[in-house]
């Protein structure tokens, strides 16, 4: 019995993934060992969970924070609508952080 469950739960794509791929966070660097893997996700790239190709080429280990933060820019890129005004004024930013780096750039040291 105990020998059926271990191998349905290696069949899984987590059990699969974590034999594929170094325990360390794609995203982060984060490395983890045995005691910290349940911090460790597995990550569908095209947010298909029905996606799980035998290579792994769907998956990539995340930890929970780059997981979290993953799926919240996943879910603001899938938000229609325009983007967000200005809060103050009522009408998009037009800061341009790199305007003045040409000039910048042409400064002798």
């Amino acid at each position: 019995m105990a020998r059926g469950n271990q191998t349905r739960r290696e069949q899984t794509y987590r059990e699969q993934t974590l034999k594929k791929f170094p325990w360390i966070c794609a995203h982060c660097g984060r490395e983890f060992d045995g005691k910290q893997l349940s911090q460790l996700t597995v990550h569908h790239k095209d947010h298909n969970h029905d996606n799980n190709p035998p290579d792994g080429s769907n998956w990539e280990l995340l930890c929970l924070y780059c997981h979290d933060n993953e799926h919240q820019r996943y879910q603001v890129a899938e938000t229609p609508g325009e983007a967000p005004a200005d809060r103050e004024h009522g009408h998009p930013s037009t800061f341009t952080p790199f305007a003045r780096l040409v000039d910048l750039l042409k400064r002798s040291p």
